[in-house]
């Protein structure tokens, strides 16, 4: 699965604002909502009861919110950048700013792990964080997501 497919320009927020953890997860079910074809409150629900199993805040600024939504198609994503960092019981209590959800087809496999698990070690790269963070606009976020997975030096400026 492709970071950069998932995370297509028409699927970046840039300067999203929220006050606190519930106001982002309510934020993002709001944008999400017609995409994934449910209700922003169901898919709110879904990313909040799984908030309840654990914070999805990975460190470092990052947070991978992601639920399954029982008779969802198709993987729904959506990357967005905070305008400021909120407090979201990251595991090692950093603000995040930079935020990776993820729905997930109730009925799928696993296979969504192989998305959190290379977003996770992406974001261990403090140089394309640090890119994430200085970009400019949903292509250039695209870019440097897609620039990540061909091993390239440098995104397009």
């Amino acid at each position: 699965m492709q970071l950069s497919a998932l995370f297509s320009p028409d699927r970046i927020l840039l300067g999203l604002r929220a006050g606190n953890k519930d106001a982002l997860i309510s934020e993002l079910a709001r944008r999400v909502a017609r995409r994934a074809g449910f209700e922003a409150q169901t898919i709110g629900t879904a990313l909040s009861n799984r908030e309840l199993l654990g914070s999805t805040g990975i460190g470092r600024g990052v947070a991978l919110p992601h639920a399954r939504i029982a008779g969802l198609k198709h993987f729904v994503a959506l990357f967005a950048r905070l305008e400021t960092p909120i407090a979201y019981e990251a595991i090692d209590e950093a603000p995040v700013d930079l935020v990776f959800l993820l729905l997930i087809p109730g009925e799928s496999g696993n296979e969504h792990l192989a998305a959190l698990a290379a977003i996770s070690r992406l974001m261990r790269d403090e140089e394309i964080a640090s890119r994430l963070r200085e970009a400019k606009s949903a292509p250039e976020v695209s870019a440097v997501l897609k620039q990540s997975e061909e091993g390239a030096e440098e995104p397009p400026r």
